[in-house]
């Protein structure tokens, strides 16, 4: 019989957590099918919290709470330096305007969407870094996982930016864009922005002594990554896009789309790219990638006959 051991009582317990945290994001996804029925305000933040949180409590059996609290600073610092730069040039992402559907704005910037950097930026990051299999210090833990990272993140906005645009109505494009409404400019701001945070991390990383390690919830993170994917598959059920809304949209350059090609785009980039990028990702999960387990603690090992 095992012996009482409290420190496995308390992984349990933010094991228990974060599932909940994740159940809770997922059942926030599937409110995207009732769009008349909800606060969009509500969903919103449904969206942004949970994962947020569930990236904090992760990452701090990960990275420990300073490491994660490093990651967190510079999602949100470099998210919100390229958002607000572009507000205002249009670098990098294009010229655009939040409307009032995210909540309350800070120098014309959501508050909420700076946050949402920081839930899906660690999801992105670790299946990044399980699909390298490379430990930190590594030159491809510093370099190559950055890139990946990246893609990831850039992934999820590939499928989702017509959608929060023009079935959502979160932003507008003041001059449209040649993917379904949305400037390609957009995906190398994205690309660009993610990439800086996630390099500086990894150059931070690399040179901290403390060994980075995952205990036992390696799949948790890489299912929410998952979760987000299979969240954008639910747009394909009908009462996603109520009947009465219009067929199509004219973006601010005077194309015009169809919104079920819009849906479709989200799907298939949601089901082919990001989809794929987790199936790795959860496979490479049993072969430790990159990580390298911490001693096991002595009271774990104490057995009574």
């Amino acid at each position: 019989m095992r012996r009482y051991n409290p420190l496995m009582r308390e992984r349990d317990g933010s094991r228990t957590v974060l599932l909940a945290l994740l159940l809770l994001y997922a059942a926030a996804r599937v409110l995207d099918i009732f769009p008349t029925r909800m606060p969009t305000l509500l969903i919103v933040v449904l969206h942004v919290a949970p994962p947020a949180l569930f990236a904090f409590l992760h990452g701090q059996r990960v990275y420990g709470t300073r490491g994660i609290l490093v990651f967190m600073t510079l999602c949100l610092a470099t998210g919100t330096f390229f958002e607000s730069l572009s507000l205002r040039t249009g670098f990098p992402f294009g010229h655009y305007r939040f409307t009032g559907v995210m909540g309350p704005k800070l120098f014309e910037l959501p508050v909420l969407l700076a946050l949402a950097y920081i839930g899906v930026g660690y999801a992105a990051w670790m299946v990044a870094t399980l699909i390298v299999g490379a430990r930190a210090h590594a030159t491809a833990g510093v370099l190559l996982v950055p890139c990946i990272a990246a893609v990831a993140m850039t992934a999820w906005d590939l499928a989702m930016d017509p959608v929060w645009t023009y079935i959502d109505h979160a932003w507008i494009w003041l001059d449209g864009g040649g993917y379904f409404g949305v400037p390609f400019s957009n995906y190398g701001g994205w690309l660009l922005t993610t990439w800086v945070f996630y390099q500086i991390f990894a150059v931070w990383l690399a040179r901290q002594p403390r060994r980075v390690r995952m205990p036992q919830w390696n799949r948790l993170a890489v299912l929410m990554y998952a979760v987000v994917a299979a969240g954008n598959l639910l747009l394909a059920m009908p009462s996603a896009v109520p009947p009465g809304w219009p067929k199509t949209i004219v973006d601010a350059a005077g194309r015009r789309w169809f919104i079920s090609d819009i849906v479709d785009a989200c799907v298939l980039t949601s089901a082919l790219l990001m989809g794929p990028l987790a199936a790795i990702a959860w496979i490479r999960v049993g072969s430790d990638a990159g990580f390298r387990r911490p001693a096991q603690p002595r009271s774990d090992a104490i057995r009574a006959g």
